[in-house]
C-alpha cells in the first residue's frame, strides 16, 4: 500500500456542499434516514501535523470554545491509537477557514484529513475502508471525506455511492450565524417523511433541503442571503447550516456575482469537485 504525502506537509480538508437533502423516516434507535448528494468545492482548511514519539496528542490551536479533548482531530488521533496500538503521538496545527456551524463539514472534514494523515505519517497501512469505518463513529459525514469521491448518501449518510457530477462554480455565502444541528433534527417542524428519491431523478434538479425553511425562520441572516443569492442562482442552503450557494457555469459568471455582494457580507468563490484534493493521499 502507498500513500502520496503533500510536498509541502499542510494536508487539504476541503468543505463539501449537500446539493439537495431528504430526511426519509427514522430509525428505531432515533436515527433519522436521510438522502443527499455530497460534492466538493476547493475551499479548504489546511491541516499540519508533527509525529511525536512520546505518544501525546496536542492540539496547538484549538478552537475558541471547543475544548481539544472534543475536537474531532484530536478524538480521530485517539480513535486510531485505541485501534492500532501505536505508540506514536502528534501535534496538530489547523489553519481554519471553514465557519463552524455553517453546513460546509468543517469538523468531518479535518476528523477525515486526520485520519488518512496519520494512517500515512504513523505507516499504520489502514485501508480506505477501514479508515471509512472509524471516521463513520466520529461522525455520519467523515466517511465521505475519508473516501473523497462525490457521492449519493443514503441511511445516515454511511451508504455511499460515487456519482459523476457537472463541476460548476459555486459562490457560497457565510451569513453569520452558528446552527446547531442537534436542535434542527428535533424540532416538531422538520420534514421526515420526504419521498426518496432514485439517482437518475438527482441530474434533472428534484429535491430540496428540509432544513432550510426552519433555519431561514430562525435566522434572518441566511433568510436574507438566500433571498440575495437567489437572484442570480438557484440558491440552496447546504447541510444543516448556515451557508448559501448557487452554481455557476462559468468562472467568470461566478466572479461577478462575488462582485456585487453587499458590504460587510462574507462568502468565496469555489469550483465544485468530484474528487476531494484529500484523494490523492488516500491509501491506494
Amino acid at each position: 500500500m502507498t500513500t502520496r504525502l503533500p510536498p509541502d506537509g499542510r494536508w487539504p480538508a476541503p468543505a463539501k456542499l449537500n446539493l439537495f437533502l431528504h430526511i426519509t423516516g427514522r430509525r428505531a434507535d432515533g436515527y433519522h434516514l436521510l438522502q443527499t448528494v455530497f460534492q466538493f468545492i476547493d475551499y479548504c482548511d489546511w491541516l499540519s501535523f508533527r509525529v511525536r514519539q512520546d505518544g501525546e496528542i496536542f492540539h496547538s490551536n484549538p478552537l475558541p470554545g471547543v475544548a481539544p479533548e472534543q475536537d474531532l482531530t484530536v478524538r480521530a488521533a485517539r480513535l486510531l491509537q485505541q485501534q492500532t496500538g501505536c505508540p506514536l503521538g502528534v501535534d496538530i496545527q489547523i489553519d481554519k477557514h471553514l465557519p463552524m456551524g455553517g453546513g460546509l463539514g468543517g469538523g468531518s472534514s479535518d476528523a477525515a484529513t486526520t485520519l488518512v494523515a496519520l494512517n500515512a505519517l504513523w505507516n499504520l497501512e489502514l485501508s480506505l475502508d477501514r479508515l471509512a469505518e472509524l471516521g463513520l463513529s466520529l461522525g455520519a459525514d467523515v466517511p465521505v471525506f475519508v473516501r473523497g469521491e462525490a457521492a449519493w448518501a443514503e441511511g445516515v449518510g454511511e451508504r455511499l455511492t460515487p456519482v459523476d457530477l457537472p463541476e460548476p462554480w459555486y459562490v457560497v455565502l457565510m451569513p453569520d450565524a452558528q446552527v446547531s444541528t442537534a436542535a434542527l433534527f428535533t424540532h416538531p417542524d422538520l420534514t421526515r417523511d420526504a419521498v426518496p428519491l432514485k439517482i437518475r431523478r438527482f441530474p434533472a434538479g428534484a429535491g430540496v433541503n428540509v432544513f432550510e425553511p426552519l433555519v431561514a425562520k430562525q435566522f434572518p441572516a441566511v433568510a436574507m442571503a438566500l433571498e440575495w443569492l437567489s437572484q442570480y442562482g438557484p440558491a440552496r442552503m447546504t447541510g444543516t447550516g448556515a451557508c448559501v450557494f448557487a452554481p455557476f457555469e462559468t468562472e467568470q459568471r461566478a466572479h461577478k456575482v462575488m462582485s456585487l455582494l453587499p458590504n460587510g457580507w462574507r462568502g468565496v468563490m469555489a469550483k465544485g469537485l468530484n474528487r476531494s484534493p484529500l484523494h490523492r493521499y488516500r491509501p491506494r
